[in-house]
């Protein structure tokens, strides 16, 4: 309690906000998934709270880099990027990779995302094929977001303080690998099974 306590007003607000988004995510993504298996639940717990996540966070950071910068921006969600920026200085200004790897985000990653929660629902004949395109490119875009920086030696990353190293980049981040790479394992093994039962298929008609 005394840590929450010493958080400023902004670090406690955006905590809360995307605390919330997760409690929303999860209880859409359990909701659609009722009747289905763990892992099932679990993916579309997880994409709601993606979906949600690049369409209600990344998508206004999109649209207020174009009009200005987060910097010189006010409301709720430029005040989460500001407190976001104190880790990460790229995302105050209109950092040219940053809002690029934002656009292909918010409008591919976020598609994907509500077509697989679809596919997963409906038990469409793509869905592995979706999901390993939606978990590479959310690999690819963590790879390109913090590589470049690091090859300059993290001149714009902060990670003297605590809760800017290990919450803002560190745990935020690390959870776009580690879901993604859970789904690609997914898809790995029912890929792996549907090739099996296909094969045994075959030499029992031969």
């Amino acid at each position: 309690m005394d840590a929450w306590l010493e958080l400023g007003a902004a670090a406690r607000g955006s905590l809360l906000l995307c605390a919330a988004l997760l409690v929303v995510g999860c209880a859409m993504g359990l909701s659609l998934g009722r009747g289905r298996g763990a892992a099932d639940r679990g993916a579309l717990a997880w994409l709601c709270y993606d979906a949600l996540v690049h369409f209600a966070l990344e998508g206004p950071f999109v649209y207020l880099s174009f009009i200005g910068n987060i910097a010189d921006s006010d409301g709720l969600i430029a005040s989460l990027w500001k407190e976001y920026g104190k880790a990460d200085t790229r995302w105050l200004n209109f950092d040219p990779t940053i809002v690029s790897l934002e656009i292909l985000t918010v409008v591919l990653d976020g598609s994907l995302a509500l077509i697989l929660i679809y596919a997963i629902v409906k038990e469409k004949y793509y869905r592995h094929f979706v999901q390993i395109t939606l978990c590479v490119c959310e690999l690819y875009g963590g790879w390109m977001t913090f590589f470049p920086d690091w090859l300059m030696g993290s001149p714009n990353l902060n990670t003297r303080n605590w809760l800017y190293f290990w919450v803002y980049l560190v745990f935020f981040n690390s959870v776009w690998v580690l879901f993604p790479g859970l789904l690609l394992w997914q898809s790995w093994v029912e890929l792996k099974k549907m090739y099996h039962k296909g094969t045994s298929l075959r030499k029992k008609f031969q």
